[in-house]
């Protein structure tokens, strides 16, 4: 069992006031019919980015399976890891995907629970499921390397392996954009790279990562979510909203990139 780590940082402990976190971030927010094979959404504190991220899950409808693809902040474990445990949050445990973590088994993802054990990016993404779904499992991957061709690799798995088992899955890619920089210079930046997410653009993305040392945080578990929705049947990407940190707490002189994009 994968008990939580930032329950009572990033978000609640207490089933009701985490009930009431999500409320909130959720009020006022519109789905849609379209079909969404994939989607990007924040990791920050909930009070910081839990209303983007409720743009993404709003959105959704209920699959088999959720893959939650995240970056690695602690370096810990392989260096592409998936976790085979059952995940808890404050609102319950959800089952990993055994089926599909098998059919993962020949390929760059392996299991290391290491490298989940602090890991938060892959964590605040569960209750926002739970809030909306019941009866679905997860597939959480971790990615300490992110290079264009192990992130294009994961990503050809990822699809194959939803393709070969006739699994209804969605693919959600864990990251912030823009660190520590001043509002107008991050949402510049931003803006460039989404553009090329958009695009579903895999090589752009990454010169744009070169370009402006763009320092989102899971420009890897993004270019292998577009990837694998690609295989799926994804042909666009669609900015449901982008805000900061800065929108948040009025400071505007260092703030964080949030986005909610989903592939239709």
């Amino acid at each position: 069992m994968r008990h939580p780590t930032v329950a009572g940082q990033f978000y609640s402990s207490h089933p009701d006031s985490l009930k009431e976190e999500l409320d909130e971030a959720f009020a006022g927010k519109a789905g849609t019919d379209m079909p969404v094979f994939g989607a990007v959404s924040p990791h920050a504190g909930y009070i910081y980015s839990g209303s983007v991220a409720a743009e993404v899950y709003a959105h959704l409808s209920p699959k088999d399976t959720y893959v939650l693809i995240g970056p690695n902040h602690h370096g810990l474990g392989l260096p592409v890891a998936l976790s085979r445990e059952s995940w808890m949050t404050p609102l319950g445990v959800v089952d990993c995907d055994l089926e599909m973590a098998d059919a993962l088994g020949d390929s760059i993802i392996e299991t290391d629970e290491s490298a989940h054990l602090y890991e938060h990016s892959l964590e605040v993404q569960i209750p926002f499921l739970q809030y909306r779904f019941a009866d679905f499992k997860i597939l959480p991957i971790c990615m300490g390397l992110q290079d264009e061709e192990t992130a294009v690799e994961v990503g050809e798995a990822v699809g194959n392996a939803i393709q070969d088992l006739g699994r209804d899955c969605t693919i959600i890619a864990s990251s912030d954009f823009t660190h520590y920089e001043p509002q107008e210079e991050a949402s510049r930046k931003d803006s460039m790279a989404i553009e090329a997410i958009l695009k579903m653009d895999v090589p752009k993305i990454y010169k744009r990562v070169y370009e402006l040392n763009l320092s989102a945080c899971g420009y890897g578990p993004i270019a292998a979510t577009i990837t694998a929705s690609k295989i799926l049947g994804a042909s666009s990407g669609q900015l449901l909203r982008y805000a900061t940190s800065g929108d948040v707490v009025g400071d505007y002189s260092q703030v964080v990139g949030y986005g909610a994009i989903i592939f239709t």
